[in-house]
């Protein structure tokens, strides 16, 4: 099977950092065999050089009509959008760029390249993001659009948006990780040098006071409940790791990461057991134990509300599944009506 195709649209004016996300992070995804998962080409509005916003330009060998071939198209930021960015709307070359674009193709953006998208009436109706610093503006000119200023990507199934510059690679790793598993998106993290998730959203990158430099981290507390997903853990007990008061705590926390600590500690509950589901053929309620969810009904719930599917249809999706698994999916699918049946009757 050929590799996924993904064509990065070069504009001019792009930032050169940008441009390079889709191919860093694309480009290190390989199976287990070592072979790329994708394939990564450029194209812009014609064959030649395209000048970004450094003092150099890039030379882009394929034109637009490299759109038509894509599974894939990423968008990236750009300073030069001109009425893109002023009254909406595409300029004639862009939107006969844009129109070869087959029906079906996912569509990707890293921060304004999100105006692009938008005014082609590909986020009309549908949830999406830019650079904080873009938000209001970007909400005014496409009122059809519902921006959340406050993620750092959003995913809407065949139409994904990131918040700015580095929220392009967390977009590109999440989407690695939709289609390929943790272990494969972890892996170009680690090859990449960055982290395979951040926690919170655009909220702790906007312009505020800088803290005092005597004020402490909430770093060795979040190390010390990695070691305890599978345990209780009380508020009072991390913020005791920091001899702090709860109340100092929480709020110190959210002002680093841009959620509460319950929140993150159930992300990274969710986080190990994806790693369990794809790596393992572990019983749902040890999974659920091995990850504080303590049984499968709230492992099923918290990892349903995260990922927007069942742990089995997670584990089928990402795994080959020995036979006790298989035996295990199965008693698990015939399960759940039933659980939903007895629910209705209790709430009837």
């Amino acid at each position: 099977m050929a590799p996924h195709r993904v064509v990065v649209l070069a504009l001019t004016g792009l930032l050169p950092f940008e441009l390079g996300i889709p191919h860093r992070i694309f480009g290190r995804a390989k199976d287990s065999a070592g072979q790329p998962l994708y394939e990564i080409l450029t194209c812009a509005l014609a064959a030649g050089p395209v000048r970004t916003d450094a003092d150099f330009a890039v030379h882009v060998e394929h034109g637009p009509e490299l759109l038509a071939t894509a599974d894939t198209v990423v968008v990236p930021a750009s300073y030069e959008l001109g009425p893109v960015y002023e009254e909406g709307r595409l300029t004639g070359e862009l939107a006969a760029a844009l129109a070869h674009v087959r029906p079906g193709t996912r569509l990707v953006s890293i921060c304004t390249g999100g105006y692009v998208l938008a005014a082609a009436g590909f986020l009309d109706g549908r949830p999406a993001t830019t650079h904080w610093a873009h938000a209001e503006h970007f909400q005014r000119l496409f009122p059809a659009v519902r921006v959340d200023a406050g993620v750092l990507y959003t995913d809407d199934g065949d139409v994904l948006t990131s918040a700015g510059v580095a929220a392009g690679i967390d977009l590109c790793l999440h989407i690695v990780r939709r289609d390929h598993g943790a272990a494969v998106a972890n892996d170009v993290a680690r090859r990449t040098v960055v982290p395979p998730h951040r926690d919170g959203g655009q909220a702790q990158y906007v312009d505020r006071p800088v803290p005092q430099p005597q004020q402490a981290s909430t770093a060795a507390a979040r190390a010390w409940v990695l070691d305890r997903l599978h345990e209780p853990v009380r508020l009072v007990d991390l913020a005791r790791q920091e001899a702090m008061s709860v109340r100092t705590f929480t709020r110190r926390f959210r002002e680093e990461s841009g959620i509460s600590p319950g929140e993150w500690i159930v992300g990274q509950r969710v986080e190990r057991a994806r790693r369990l589901l794809e790596q393992t053929d572990l019983p749902m309620e040890q999974v659920a134990r091995e990850t504080g969810f303590g049984t499968a009904q709230s492992l099923r719930k918290h990892v349903q509300s995260a990922l927007g599917v069942s742990p089995t249809a997670y584990r089928r999706t990402f795994r080959a599944m020995s036979g006790q698994a298989e035996a295990e999916a199965e008693a698990e699918a015939g399960a759940e009506p039933e659980a939903e049946a007895r629910a209705e009757a209790a709430n009837a």
